[in-house]
């Protein structure tokens, strides 16, 4: 029986027909899903991830948020028309990490400032016995000093006829006011002659109050204008922050900072709930979650303010496999003198400025670390601070997270920039 070859070729057209056909269909799938998105519902299994299709939703890169323009100082503080004079010494050392430095300084300069003295450059005293360094190890010193120079003298050192038995020590509130300065600090210092600062904190919150309706000036330069990283930690800071960008190439160089302590996380009042029933702590699961439920995709880039890795992260690590802590994207030449030292000062003022400068920050634990973080990150023009929730949902938008410090603009830090 003979072949019509009119029939092989019709056949081939046909077969071919439907290849190509295929082919369409199984690129129109995968487009659409591209375009639609990965979204899952995420299951835990112990330290695995079961990540569940729950059907096609829209997604993006993620819910990033471009930065607002970088806002301007409000205070102004004019030349004074003579050099300044001082009538006796305070004293101060900055203490408990960079979050608390800011407040310290600001308290000290007031107080120096209103009482007419000479404010002498402060060591840097960390938490354990004789842990202690020179301001400039992290600071700069000629910032300092310009900064404040038409606000208060500063020196480096007190004058060697000044004997420390003629110091007294003083404590006052954080965001310490002139009418308290005058009341309380000034009959002390006329008696002494010089006197020794010493914060203390009866709340860690920096919400503007009615009394903050017209912030002093100093209080703001010395907040926000007075303390900058000595170049050499700054370039490392910064330098930990390009190879977080790198990781990030996907999202546009944007990576996400998350404060997350572990042995923070174990102490009994990070266990407790608020007064309203929530939760005031997030471990790594449940931020994980969090993070997923609001569309961020596992090629995020994250940076953990954890000193070392441990296992209780690597739920964590599952879903965004790019997560890191500073140990891993240190430059290798810096480690022995940043990181191998028994002395946290360096590691705590690299996560609070990268803290500041990442595209988002994730606040798993409340503080004096998160308030004034958000309030740097005000001032630079990055609103995308989002306070970890349960999400009931398989999702959340972004913008119903963002912190109340911002959503609310109820921050000091905008009583001092506009």
């Amino acid at each position: 029986m003979g072949v019509d070859l009119r029939q092989v070729v019709a056949g081939i057209l046909t077969i071919t027909m439907f290849v190509m056909l295929g082919q369409m269909l199984h690129r129109d799938y995968f487009d659409a899903v591209q375009v639609q998105g990965d979204a899952h519902d995420i299951v835990f299994h112990g330290s695995k991830v079961a990540l569940e299709e729950d059907g096609l939703v829209r997604a993006s890169e993620g819910p990033w948020m471009e930065d607002s323009h970088q806002l301007k100082p409000c205070w102004s503080i004019s030349q004074p028309d003579e050099e300044l004079s001082s009538k006796g010494y305070v004293t101060f050392s900055l203490t408990n990490g960079p979050e608390y430095h800011i407040s310290q300084i600001t308290d000290a300069v007031m107080v120096a400032k209103h009482l007419g003295a000479t404010l002498v450059l402060p060591d840097i005293r960390g938490s354990k016995p004789g842990d202690e360094m020179n301001f400039e190890d992290i600071y700069d010193v000629d910032k300092l000093v310009k900064s404040l120079e038409s606000v208060v003298k500063v020196v480096k050192k007190l004058p060697s006829h000044v004997s420390l038995r003629d110091i007294a020590i003083v404590k006052v509130p954080t965001r310490v006011a002139e009418d308290y300065i005058k009341e309380h600090i000034d009959p002390i210092f006329k008696s002494k002659g010089n006197i020794r600062v010493t914060t203390y904190f009866p709340s860690v919150n920096l919400r503007k109050s009615s009394l903050d309706a017209e912030t002093d000036p100093v209080s703001c330069l010395a907040m926000f204008g007075s303390l900058e990283l000595q170049p050499g930690v700054s370039d490392l800071v910064e330098s930990m922050i390009q190879r977080l960008k790198t990781h990030s190439k996907n999202s546009g160089g944007r990576f996400i900072a998350i404060d997350l302590r572990v042995e923070i996380l174990e102490k009994k009042n990070c266990r407790e709930t608020g007064a309203s029933g929530s939760k005031t702590c997030y471990n790594a699961q449940e931020i994980a979650l969090f993070l997923r439920k609001l569309g961020f995709g596992s090629d995020t880039t994250i940076y953990l303010t954890q000193p070392r890795w441990e296992s209780s992260l690597n739920i964590l690590k599952d879903i965004f496999p790019k997560t890191f802590t500073k140990e891993s994207i240190m430059p290798a030449d810096k480690k022995s003198k940043y990181l191998e030292l028994e002395n946290s000062e360096y590691e705590n003022v690299i996560d609070f400025y990268i803290s500041s400068r990442s595209d988002v920050f994730v606040p798993a634990i409340p503080g004096l670390f998160y308030a004034n973080t958000v309030g740097k990150r005000i001032a630079l023009g990055k609103p995308q601070v989002l306070v970890p929730a349960e999400i009931s949902g398989s999702s959340g938008l972004s913008t119903d997270y963002i912190s109340p410090y911002i959503s609310k603009k109820n921050h000091l830090a905008y009583s001092c920039f506009c």
